[in-house]
């Protein structure tokens, strides 16, 4: 995939690898586009990447896709690159009869519908460009379950097998379609968890997205940075074994569960 003189819009680009994305692409002579929920988070990243534009819009509300659409593509024709990157990492304690029943599914809103949506929307305009391309940001969490983020874990997993059936139906049209099945990383996303993950377990968002950005310049389907390499092949051999070192953590979090 080549990529220079694309337009990419990347949701979720206000920080960690949605930022670190927009700094690479764009140092490649890309025009890239970010969107987030938080307008103050936006204006802050486009002070940091004064080329990039910004749009805010949440991917978790379905009349907002549609409404980023029109203003995206109305202002910049030749979008080529769909980056599903937005994404909502929640520790959720299912014993805790506090849970709100209706918040407990937003992971999926935002982490598996939202690219869904994204997709379907932009889908047609992109299928119009002489070349583009979809990568959606999974997670190595889509092989293992991740018992303290139960909702994430099926979240990502869901995402991950949509990716799959979505590269076998755009087979033939001019859309390439990538995952990114990324390792834990120094992000906001993950300084929740600084009593349950070693800090040097995280890989450092410019490596991972310099890795990502070389898997699909070399066209690799699904791009497994770091540890994720790893935990693809475990996950096959071992998957008790690694379903078990995965749900250390729930004891440490929320002691063990009442029977």
């Amino acid at each position: 995939m080549n990529l220079r003189n694309r337009t990419i819009l990347i949701t979720g680009g206000t920080s960690g690898l949605g930022l670190e994305f927009a700094r690479q692409l764009l140092a490649l002579g890309n025009t890239v586009i970010l969107t987030g929920r938080d307008q103050a988070k936006l204006t802050h990243a486009q002070q940091q990447l004064p080329q990039a534009h910004i749009f805010q819009s949440d991917v978790g509300q379905l009349g907002a896709i549609e409404q980023l659409y029109n203003q995206v593509v109305a202002q910049f024709p030749t979008l080529d690159v769909l980056l599903n990157n937005a994404g909502e990492m929640r520790k959720l304690n299912l014993n805790d009869p506090a849970l709100d029943v209706a918040d407990m599914t937003r992971e999926l809103d935002v982490n598996l519908l939202g690219p869904i949506r994204m997709v379907q929307q932009f889908l047609p305009h992109l299928k119009r460009q002489p070349a583009a391309a979809i990568l959606n940001v999974s997670s190595a969490l889509a092989l293992v379950p991740f018992p303290l983020c139960p909702v994430y874990g099926a979240a990502k997993a869901g995402l991950h097998s949509y990716t799959q059936s979505l590269r076998v139906q755009l087979q033939g049209t001019a859309v390439q379609v990538f995952e990114l099945l990324a390792p834990a990383a120094k992000t906001p996303l993950t300084e929740q968890f600084a009593k349950s993950v070693d800090s040097w377990r995280l890989m450092d968002p410019d490596k991972l997205i310099a890795a990502a950005l070389q898997g699909l310049q070399q066209d690799q389907a699904e791009i497994y940075p770091g540890q994720s390499a790893t935990l693809r092949i475990m996950s096959r051999l071992v998957p008790g074994f690694m379903l078990r070192q995965f749900s250390k953590p729930v004891a440490q979090e929320f002691g063990q569960p009442q029977r």
